[in-house]
């Protein structure tokens, strides 16, 4: 290596350590976000309860008031905000990632109109309980990505084939949901409506052990090997080039990535609309790094559901579930991607 080549070299060294700083500090900031409005959603309500009591709910004492309000309706409902919004987060920009397009997210390709489609059709036609309900939606969301991926795979893999399909998929099942909910009684139309706009007002403590034991075991291992993924979006002779095995890793994550939605749908009471969609822009936007956006993305979307949930608990004069609120945030949202888009092939 020649002298004059040093320098560069140290100037490639220095850029790259401020970008994992800024990298770190976005994600330190984010997980900051996260906890604050998760301790803000177990002290506020109708009754308002400090840090101190809060902290002894948590701990285990009893506390007059506090334990049945904090340990029984918030804790779990906060902490299964968290956990979808770290699945839902996590899941959207993996697929964003894998298939280079920021429109593919479970929202869009079908996966969370399987779960969907299933909920209902499990409420309304078979009758069936809150829990079957639950297991039929996790299949099916599994079932619809598999059928998806089959349909879009001939003789490769292409990112556009699989959206265009998708969205197919997605558009067929949701045809099957209006015919279903017209065909329903008062009370399970009340149900199965509740089911589709993405609820947390049924979260409880066996809503959130799966979801948190899926988390626990996913989400670690799509952190740490989200330089690979990030490495595919370049393509994958590029990922291939830089030691990536490219089959593997497009399989695992895709795994990954499906289990996240199937069990996080179930468990939140349905999908929580354009969360997965959202994350993954928005922590692009505030990284401004090239490197993967798996945690960033994830920690948006924890923030997200917790911050929607608080604003549709309290911001207006009625109730209304999470999932209203994110739909209403995201349409918009998804209608600026698209004018963005349309902006820059033109350029």
């Amino acid at each position: 290596m020649s002298a004059a080549a040093i320098p560069d070299v140290k100037a490639l060294r220095v850029a790259r350590s401020r970008r994992i700083r800024a990298q770190a500090l976005v994600v330190l900031v984010l997980a900051f976000l996260v906890v604050g409005l998760w301790a803000a959603s177990l002290m506020f309500g109708e009754s308002f309860y400090g840090p101190s009591e809060v902290w002894r709910v948590i701990a285990g004492e009893r506390v007059p008031g506090a334990s049945f309000t904090v340990g029984t309706l918030r804790l779990p409902r906060a902490t299964l905000a968290v956990l979808a919004g770290l699945a839902f987060g996590s899941a959207g920009v993996t697929f964003q990632t894998l298939l280079r397009n920021q429109l593919a997210s479970p929202d869009v390709i079908g996966i969370s109109a399987g779960a969907s489609a299933a909920g209902v059709i499990g409420i309304v036609i078979l009758g069936l309980n809150e829990t079957t309900v639950s297991l039929l939606a996790l299949a099916a969301a599994i079932g619809t990505a598999v059928a998806i991926y089959a349909l879009s795979y001939k003789g490769g893999f292409a990112g556009t084939r699989l959206i265009l399909i998708g969205i197919g998929v997605s558009s067929m099942l949701g045809a099957v949901v209006t015919y279903t909910l017209a065909q329903a009684s008062a009370w399970d139309l009340q149900v199965a409506t509740r089911w589709l706009t993405g609820s947390l007002n049924s979260a409880g403590w066996p809503r959130v052990a799966p979801l948190a034991a899926t988390c626990a075991v996913i989400l670690p291992s799509m952190w740490v090997n989200s330089s690979k993924l990030a490495a595919m979006r370049f393509g994958d002779d590029t990922a291939s080039g830089l030691g990536v095995k490219v089959f593997s890793v497009r399989v695992w994550t895709i795994v990954a990535a499906v289990t996240l939605v199937a069990v996080a749908t179930p468990a939140s009471c349905g999908p929580i609309a354009f969360v997965a969609f959202m994350s993954g822009p928005i922590a692009a936007r505030i990284s401004r790094s090239a490197s993967s956006l798996v945690l960033p993305a994830s920690l948006v979307g924890a923030i997200l559901v917790l911050a929607s949930d608080l604003i549709g608990q309290f911001a207006f004069g009625a109730r209304y579930p999470v999932g209203i609120i994110t739909g209403a945030l995201g349409a918009p949202f998804l209608v600026y991607l698209l004018i963005r888009s349309n902006r820059q092939r033109r350029n």
